[in-house]
């Protein structure tokens, strides 16, 4: 077996959920498109060192992906891909004809144009139901068609089985190219804390982070006056759990492959505070851990449970509604983007957006990365690479990354 980084591509690559969770697993992502400017620079600002495409997959070809980034006639090891599931998803209309769905017939063509060893696809799990199972069976038959194996007793995989702390049950579509075998699907390795609720017997398995194993060391966000106009502050954070060491990193896991950013632990981030009023306040206060403010509907979290789905809202295309964030299992407010991003296992060092919003879709938007690392393993393995973890220290991007509103993003990525 040799060592190396093998090379992946990101399709539809949002913040970077997926793209860091391969690079924790030992995969270089040379190369992101996405189309939102404002994810792009997010994506630029955490991962600097490779190449983001700010584009629609629509207008990208593969031989532009080759050229504008480090893979060019490289063989590319995999294609990953989050594509937009709003048209697939449970929670909308479920519209067989919504435009979005045919992005996913990009993702094919990218795939044949790149030709990879193996490609992940990533969606909802509505799109094994209904009519939008037609469009899952149409893409695996053109993907036979054109010399891929694809795995058709495709799983959905829940978060929570891969030591996240948050209930979040993602389709994973597995292929490879006919000279390679399929990679197999990852076994859990947690079971959901209680009091979710799981299908699957994991008895012998240990328990997931719970909520307060992701939070309880965060800073509580009401004592800085500051966090009212900025997203940052120097704070004074309590003890952590074994979950919360390696995300502030302090500890690290035999397994982690990525590069080490350069930053200063002791900086909390992505902490902006909402200022609620005191008939919110008093409402939130009085809602059961576990259960929903039957106003506002938000849910309340349980601090010896997992969370429940986190969601991003809508697009701008859809009039632009941010999904109910959850409240603090104890503080009688919604929670931060910085406690989303615990929530989701990203590491205290990855950054997003300043504003709540923007920062809340780019959480609710990704797959968690610990869940991206435990596909990216498999294909590590049918590779039949050791990974290594790079030697190097790397900087993060420049902090005006963060702060683009809309327009600006847009002028800079032209």
């Amino acid at each position: 077996m040799r060592k190396q980084r093998p090379i992946a591509v990101d399709l539809f690559a949002g913040a970077g959920g997926m793209t860091l969770g391969f690079e924790q697993a030992g995969f270089d992502v040379l190369a992101s498109v996405e189309i939102d400017p404002i994810h792009c620079a997010v994506h630029e600002f955490n991962f600097p060192f490779w190449s983001v495409l700010c584009k629609s997959v629509v207008e990208t070809t593969g031989e532009e992906i080759r050229q504008r980034s480090e893979i060019g006639d490289r063989e590319i090891d995999v294609v990953i891909c989050g594509s937009p599931c709003q048209g697939f998803s449970l929670m909308g209309k479920r519209v067989f004809d919504d435009p979005r769905n045919s992005l996913v017939f990009h993702f094919h063509r990218l795939v044949l144009e790149l030709q990879p060893k193996y490609f992940v696809m990533e969606n909802v799990r509505g799109i094994t139901l209904g009519e939008h199972k037609k469009i899952l069976q149409t893409l695996i038959n053109e993907f036979q068609a054109k010399g891929y194996t694809v795995e058709e007793n495709y799983q959905v995989l829940n978060a929570a089985h891969y030591g996240v702390p948050q209930a979040r049950e993602r389709l994973f579509l597995l292929g490879a190219r006919e000279d390679v075998e399929l990679p197999k699907y990852p076994q859990p390795i947690t079971k959901p804390a209680k009091p979710h609720k799981s299908k699957i017997k994991l008895s012998n398995l240990p328990t997931s982070p719970t909520v307060w194993d992701a939070i309880k060391d965060i800073p509580e966000v009401e004592q800085y006056a500051d966090l009212i106009k900025k997203d940052w502050v120097v704070a004074e954070y309590g003890k952590p759990s074994n979950y919360a060491l390696r995300l502030r990193g302090l500890s690290k896991l035999k397994n982690d492959y990525s590069y080490q950013r350069e930053f200063d632990s002791r900086i909390l981030t992505s902490s902006l505070r909402t200022k609620h009023s005191i008939a919110t306040i008093e409402r939130f206060a009085a809602t059961i851990q576990g259960e929903r403010e039957p106003i506002s509907r938000f849910h309340k979290l349980h601090p010896d449970g997992v969370c429940n789905t986190l969601r991003a809202g809508t697009d701008k295309y859809k009039g632009s509604f941010t999904s109910p964030r959850p409240i603090h299992p104890f503080t009688p407010r919604c929670i931060t983007v910085r406690e989303a991003a615990r929530l989701h296992s990203y590491p205290d060092w990855f950054r997003f957006h300043v504003t709540k919003w923007h920062g809340f879709r780019q959480v609710g938007n990704s797959v968690p990365p610990l869940l991206a690392k435990a596909v990216a393993m498999e294909i590590i393995r049918s590779l039949n690479v050791v990974p290594c973890k790079p030697n190097c220290q790397q900087k993060l991007g420049e902090e005006r990354l963060l702060q683009l509103h809309l327009v600006q993003a847009a002028q800079y990525y032209q």
